[in-house]
């Protein structure tokens, strides 16, 4: 048997029981996976972010391993809900606009010291102080860094769209405007690089655009560390306290980490590896998370149609977000019906051997994105379910 086959047996005995649509996070791969980005951030603390998990329980198991250290979260309310859970060190990676939970926030010393919010902009501080409703709390707050590459005097740009803060003179400015402001504690600086981290450089079958995506990253590493580090020094003239500068992602993890400005490193994806992390040079995950659907037709030779599937990823629509059958191996979508709402057409010669009732396997297109469509995430070791655990879904959250 080959080793997806062997995956693929011990997944069906392990659910056996279980009836599909069904998700599953396979631990051994969970535990390799997170390993792996602890050895690639050499030495210094992996920061999960949850958006990638969506599970509590998983967030516990990340974060009691040795080289794990908080959680960068991605809702003002998720990290109210995160902090009164117990997690005691939640950064908010983007602004917010929740004028209740800030009020929350600013009424409430244990959120306070445990929650750290997002800014990028003067009037992100006016709206905080507009909610408080006689909250006196400080509140906590990171600046983060715009990492794109800008080009031709910026006719040019790599990468998204995110803060507006490029310079080192901005941030300063926007430093000095928290440490002026009563009630701000100014605690960090962040930047995402997802051009980098985000983007994989070994496209199958299109060598060109991998060579251009590897040549474009290089220069943009280059161009970010030198940048970075001049806001590091620049925002310290300001926050000689500063606690943390937090970077990466898990495609440029050893990368992000190599900076001397950087004290810590967000990853999240790592840990279950999805579909979009197979395209990279600089690591090699396990697939970890899954879900199966059952068999419910066979209207022909070589296809079978499986119940659901139509859960497509955030980010420019295309074929890369859906996804992908994967056990058994050599399967594929039709092209006149991809992925459906409702039922799911799959073509290949391995449709042949299956029945009605068996699973197929597929991977998401990306990570934490698959927990908002299962409530439970069933958890493998070896041949067999060890516990079922809820997702935020399961929990009664749904926070974007």
């Amino acid at each position: 048997m080959t080793p997806r086959a062997d995956d693929r047996a011990r997944y069906d005995r392990a659910t056996a029981q279980l009836d599909a649509p069904v998700a599953i996070v396979d631990l051994d791969a969970f535990d390799a996976n997170a390993d792996d980005l602890v050895r690639r951030a050499g030495g210094k603390p992996v920061r999960v972010a949850s958006k990638s998990v969506r599970c509590r329980a998983l967030l516990e198991r990340a974060l009691a391993k040795d080289g794990f250290a908080g959680i960068m979260s991605f809702t003002l309310a998720e990290s109210l809900w995160l902090a009164r859970s117990g997690f005691d060190d939640v950064l908010l990676a983007y602004p917010s606009a929740d004028r209740a939970a800030y009020a929350e926030l600013a009424a409430d010393p244990k959120l306070a010291r445990a929650v750290t919010v997002m800014v990028d902009d003067p009037a992100q501080l006016d709206l905080i102080d507009a909610a408080r409703q006689g909250g006196g709390e400080v509140v906590r707050v990171c600046l983060e860094l715009d990492t794109s590459l800008r080009l031709l005097g910026g006719r040019v740009r790599v990468g998204a769209r995110r803060s507006p803060l490029h310079s080192p003179a901005q941030v300063a400015d926007m430093a000095r405007t928290v440490a002026r402001r009563p009630g701000f504690a100014l605690v960090g600086i962040m930047a995402y690089e997802g051009h980098v981290a985000g983007v994989g450089d070994a496209v199958a079958g299109r060598p060109l655009r991998s060579r251009a995506i590897r040549l474009m990253q290089t220069a943009a590493r280059g161009e970010l560390a030198g940048r970075r580090a001049a806001v590091v020094r620049a925002v310290r003239a300001v926050a000689p306290d500063l606690e943390f500068v937090n970077g990466g992602g898990t495609g440029s993890v050893q990368h992000t980490a190599a900076e001397d400005a950087v004290t810590e490193i967000a990853a999240g994806s790592g840990l279950y590896v999805p579909r979009l992390f197979d395209n990279y040079t600089s690591f090699r995950g396990r697939p970890a998370a899954l879900f199966g659907l059952p068999v419910v037709r066979r209207p022909g030779v070589g296809v079978v149609t499986v119940l659901g599937g139509g859960y497509p990823a955030s980010g420019a629509p295309g074929a890369d977000r859906l996804p992908v059958p994967y056990l058994p191996e050599g399967l594929r979508y039709d092209s006149q019906e991809g992925a459906g709402e409702v039922q799911t057409p799959l073509l290949g010669s391995p449709a042949d051997d299956l029945l009605i009732g068996d699973k197929v396997w597929f991977r998401h297109a990306k990570a934490g994105e698959l927990c908002e469509r299962f409530d439970t995430l069933h958890l493998v070791e070896g041949d067999r379910v060890t516990a079922a655990v809820p997702t935020y879904r399961g929990e009664g959250h749904t926070f974007l």
